[in-house]
């Protein structure tokens, strides 16, 4: 995917596309896709391999990826802006980004639907139908990190940040630092398809592991009322699930560029 389209190529519809690039009326701006960089039309590289394509990829392979992109971009805004929403108390920006999740399930699903056909009905390589493959592998991950950020912001609409104790707040908020960095590593990990990015997703999620400890051992201290530590510790759960759908997603396209084996099921959250 995030080859440039010529002519002639047939899609899952069967139409011949006469142009590159979204028709009018898509759901989202065009985003600079992180597929983008690819060797030139023609040639495709694997380590260690190089792969004849035959064809330039239709435009539903470019619409998944201003798609995958799209999502990726409201998911980083949503843990970020979840976060901030949960310690400044701003219970309207909170409700917004509640609402916001719905965009969300609805591109991952049209995601899903457009790779779905491509694979049936699509006229691919072999190449195009592994990535294909894996980011049908993805969605699950990427849109559960959506709920995630969503449950979150549930939890700042209802005034929980006011509620919390100053260690908590300062523990919460090195969390959101943390998920928001490992999102833009995964991102970058699309971008660059690399392997070594992908490790490094996986070093930041220890540190948001270690957090998950220390504020659990802060709710356990009895610092704050049992309700409020009660829906603070699922917070703490929420951020810490976000860093495993996140090292999942590296995972799987480190094993796609690397060809190395890939991740089971995240399990539930």
């Amino acid at each position: 995917m995030g080859f440039k389209l010529g002519p002639g190529r047939r899609s899952a519809g069967g139409a011949a596309d006469e142009g590159g690039g979204p028709e009018e009326g898509s759901l989202a701006p065009e985003p600079t896709s992180p597929w983008s960089e690819r060797p030139p039309l023609g040639m495709a590289t694997l380590p260690g391999i190089v792969v004849e394509l035959h064809e330039p990829p239709s435009a539903a392979l470019h619409e998944i990826d201003r798609l995958f992109v799209r999502v990726f971009a409201l998911v980083g805004e949503a843990i970020a802006g979840a976060t901030h929403a949960l310690l400044a108390g701003d219970r309207e920006a909170a409700k917004e980004l509640v609402r916001g999740d719905e965009m969300v399930d609805v591109l991952t699903h049209r995601i899903a639907v457009l790779a779905q056909d491509e694979l049936v009905e699509g006229d691919t390589t072999r190449q195009e139908r592994q990535e294909l493959v894996a980011v049908l592998r993805m969605m699950p991950d990427l849109e559960r990190n959506g709920d995630l950020a969503e449950h979150i912001a549930r939890r700042a609409a209802r005034g929980l940040g006011a509620e919390m104790s100053a260690r908590s707040r300062g523990l919460v908020e090195r969390m959101g630092e943390v998920a928001a960095s490992i999102w833009r590593e995964t991102a970058d990990t699309f971008a660059a398809r690399s392997v070594d990015t992908a490790l490094h997703v996986e070093d930041l999620d220890d540190e948001l592991d270690d957090l998950h400890v220390t504020l659990t051992a802060e709710l356990v201290a009895g610092t704050m009322p049992l309700p409020v530590a009660i829906e603070l510790a699922m917070v703490a759960r929420f951020y810490e699930r976000f860093g495993d759908h996140a090292v999942n997603l590296a995972r799987r396209m480190a094993a796609l560029v690397g060809g190395g084996t890939e991740p089971g099921t995240s399990g539930p959250d």
